[in-house]
C-alpha cells in the first residue's frame, strides 16, 4: 500500500474540532464530578434490593444446587457444545463447509455487521456468546421449585444480563467498531466520550439517559401533530382539541379519543400520512382529543378518580355542550381504554347513557397476566415506587419509560450504545423514538391507585371492587357496542390478558387481532399495506382457539374499524367547525400542555 493510499484511506483529524470535544469532555466532567461529590458529601448509602432481583437468583441458585446431578448435565451439555464450537471452527479453518453450532434470531439486530459471518475469530466470537446465552438462559429458566413470579423475576433479568454482556455492545469483540476506530484514528471514541458524558448530563449525573434520536429535528405544530384545530377546553389535568373538519358533512355521533397519560397524544398525530386523527377526521368524524397534562409537584394529589372526573367526563360534557349530541363515540388507548372502561361502568351505574359505542386499543381491563411489566410489580416494588414518590409528588417520566425500554433492551438500549458512544454517531432524527423520549410523570397518588388496584389486586374484575367518585362500578354491566383492537407482539399489554377483559364486557363485542406491537400494529395506516389482521366474530372461552378459528385480512384494521365505527357515526349533518359561543377557542392544535418537556 502505498503513501498516498493511505492518506486518501484516513481522513485528515480535524484538529479545531477535535480539541472543542476535549474541551467539552473537560467542562461536562468536572460538572458531573462535582455534582458527585455533592451528594457524597455525607457518605454512600447502602444498596438495597429493592426489586428483589437479588433475592429471587439467591433462590434460583439455591434450588438449582440442590440437584447437583441435573446442574451436572447442564454443564455436560454446555461442554458437548463448545467441543462441537471448536472441531467446526478447526475444520472451518482448513477450507471445509461447516454447519454453525449456534445461530441468532432473524430479527436479531446485532451481528447484521459482514464480519460476524466472514470473519473467522468474530464468528467463534458470536457463536460462543449464543452457546453460553441459550444454556445460561436454560439453566436459569428450568429452575423447579420457584413460584410464578420469582421464575419470571429471574427468566427476564437473565435475559437483560445475558443481552448486556453481548460481545457487540464491547470496542475489541465488535468488528464494526474496531474497523471505524482504525479509520477515524480513534476520533469516533473521543466523540462516544463526548455523547456519554451529554447524556450523563441529561440524566443529571444520576442516571444515564441514552439518547435515540435527534429530537431537535422535531417541533410539535409543524412537522409532528400538525393536523388543524383548536383547544376549546381545559382544566388541571388536560386539554380538549376539536379538529377542523376536512369533509363537507360529518357523522353526527363525535369522536372522543382518551390517549393514556403515561405517554403524550400526538402518537396518534405524528405526521400527515400515519395519523389516525387526521385518517379519522377524513373519514367524516368530528374529531376530539384529550391533551393530559404533564403534572408536577402541585398534582401529587390527584386521584384516578380525578382522570374520570375532570377527564374523560369532563370532556363528555364539553362535547355534548358544543355538539348538542347526547352521545358520543369514544376510544381508549392503552391506560385511556382502562380509563374508558371505568366510564362505562361508572355511567352504568348511574344510568346514563352517554356513549354511543367504545374502542380499546391495546386496552387491559383484566389484569391477571399483564404480561412482562409484572416483574416491576409486586409488593416490594410498589413499596419502594411509592416511597420514592411521596418525596417527589409525581413519578418520573424517565423512569417509566427506561421500563418499556427494558422489554426490548436491544433495540431500545444496546443498539444505542453501540451507535452513540462505540461508533461516536450522533442519534438520527427519527419521529416515533422522539416521541418515546418524551416522557411524562404521573401524579403520586393516581399511580400508586392504578398499581394497587388494578395491577397488584386486579379489582377491576371484581364487581364493585373498585370505587371511583364515590361509586362502586362493575365492568359486566357494560352493554355498550364495543371494538377491541390489540396486536400480536404486544409486550406491554398482551393480547391474550386484552381479550380476557373484552369478554367481561355484556354489550356486543368486535374483537381484531392486529400485527405487529403495542404501537407500530395500531399505528398502521391503510396506505401502508402492512402487518394484516384476524377477525372472528364469536368470542370462545380461550383466547388461542379464537385464533385458530380466526380471518386472517390482508393490509390495516383501520378500514375495518371504519366500517364499524361508520355504523355507530348515526346520520351525516353539515360539518362543525371548532368550538361555540361558551366554549371559545384557547389556542391552535396541538396545544401547550403536549409542549411541556422534562428534559
Amino acid at each position: 500500500m502505498t503513501a498516498k493510499q493511505t492518506q486518501t484511506e484516513t481522513p485528515a483529524m480535524d484538529h479545531a474540532e477535535m480539541a472543542r470535544l476535549y474541551a467539552d469532555i473537560a467542562e461536562k466532567s468536572g460538572a458531573l464530578l462535582t455534582k458527585y461529590m455533592a451528594r457524597s458529601g455525607s457518605g454512600v448509602p447502602a444498596m438495597k434490593d429493592e426489586l428483589g432481583i437479588a433475592k429471587a437468583f439467591f433462590e434460583a441458585w439455591g434450588l438449582m444446587l440442590t440437584d447437583p446431578v441435573r446442574v451436572a448435565e447442564m454443564q455436560m451439555k454446555l461442554w458437548q457444545d463448545y467441543m462441537a464450537l471448536w472441531q467446526n471452527s478447526m475444520s472451518r479453518m482448513m477450507g471445509q463447509e461447516t454447519a454453525p453450532v449456534a445461530q441468532p434470531n432473524k430479527t436479531d439486530r446485532r451481528f447484521r455487521h459482514e464480519d460476524w459471518e466472514n470473519n473467522f475469530l468474530y464468528d467463534y466470537v458470536k457463536q460462543s456468546y449464543l452457546i453460553a446465552a441459550r444454556h445460561l438462559h436454560q439453566s436459569l429458566g428450568s429452575v423447579e421449585g420457584l413460584d410464578e413470579k420469582t421464575a419470571k423475576k429471574v427468566d427476564f433479568y437473565t435475559r437483560q444480563y445475558i443481552d448486556a454482556l453481548s460481545p457487540s455492545n464491547f470496542l475489541l469483540t465488535n468488528p464494526e467498531a474496531l474497523r471505524e476506530t482504525v479509520s477515524s484514528g480513534g476520533q469516533n471514541l473521543v466523540k462516544g466520550l463526548n455523547n456519554l458524558l451529554e447524556d450523563l448530563t441529561r440524566g443529571n449525573g444520576e442516571q444515564l439517559r441514552v439518547r435515540m434520536t435527534d429530537s431537535s429535528a422535531f417541533k410539535l405544530g409543524e412537522n409532528l401533530a400538525t393536523t388543524k384545530g383548536k383547544v376549546v377546553f381545559q382544566n388541571d389535568i388536560m386539554q380538549l382539541i376539536q379538529y377542523a373538519p376536512l369533509t363537507d358533512k360529518v357523522h353526527a355521533t363525535p369522536l372522543l379519543i382518551i390517549p393514556p397519560w403515561i405517554n403524550k397524544f400526538y402518537i396518534l398525530d405524528m405526521r400527515e400520512n400515519n395519523s389516525f386523527v387526521r385518517w379519522a377526521v377524513e373519514q367524516g368524524h368530528t374529531v376530539f382529543m384529550v391533551s393530559w397534562v404533564n403534572p408536577d409537584e402541585k398534582l401529587a394529589h390527584k386521584r384516578f378518580d380525578d382522570y374520570l372526573t375532570d377527564g374523560s367526563l369532563a370532556a363528555l360534557d364539553v362535547i355534548r355542550d358544543i355538539t348538542g349530541e347526547a352521545q358520543a363515540n369514544v376510544i381508549g388507548y392503552c391506560l385511556g381504554g382502562t380509563l374508558l372502561a371505568c366510564t362505562l361502568a361508572w355511567l352504568a351505574a348511574k344510568k346514563q347513557d352517554r356513549i354511543r359505542s367504545a374502542t380499546f386499543f391495546v386496552t387491559m381491563i383484566d389484569f391477571e397476566r399483564p404480561g412482562e411489566l409484572e416483574v416491576f410489580i409486586d409488593e416490594q416494588q410498589v413499596s419502594a415506587l411509592e416511597k420514592k414518590m411521596e418525596e417527589r409528588g409525581y413519578l418520573e417520566g424517565s423512569e417509566m419509560a427506561t421500563t418499556f425500554n427494558m422489554l426490548r433492551a436491544n433495540d431500545l438500549i444496546w443498539s444505542f450504545v453501540v451507535n452513540n458512544y462505540l461508533l461516536g454517531k450522533d442519534p438520527f432524527p427519527f419521529d416515533l423514538l422522539h416521541w418515546n423520549g418524551d416522557s411524562t410523570r404521573m401524579p403520586a397518588a393516581m399511580h400508586s391507585f392504578y398499581l394497587r388496584n388494578l395491577y397488584l389486586k386486579n379489582l377491576l374484575r371484581t364487581p364493585g371492587g373498585v370505587t371511583l367518585a364515590g361509586t362502586p362500578i362493575d365492568i359486566t354491566k357494560v352493554k355498550v357496542p364495543a371494538y377491541f383492537i390489540s396486536t400480536v407482539e404486544d409486550h406491554i399489554a398482551p393480547w391474550q390478558s386484552t381479550y380476557a377483559g373484552a369478554r367481561m364486557l355484556q354489550g356486543p363485542v368486535r374483537f381484531v387481532l392486529g400485527g405487529s406491537g403495542h404501537i407500530a400494529g395500531i399505528i398502521n395506516p391503510p396506505a401502508a399495506n402492512k402487518y394484516g389482521y384476524w377477525v372472528n366474530d364469536k368470542l370462545d372461552a380461550q383466547p388461542d382457539s379464537w385464533l385458530a378459528k380466526a380471518t386472517q385480512h390482508a393490509g390495516s384494521w383501520w378500514t375495518d374499524w371504519g366500517k364499524w365505527a361508520a355504523k355507530h357515526g348515526d346520520k351525516k349533518i353539515a360539518a362543525r367547525k371548532p368550538g361555540n359561543t361558551k366554549f371559545k377557542a384557547i389556542e391552535d392544535a396541538p396545544g401547550s400542555y403536549v409542549q411541556q418537556r422534562i428534559g
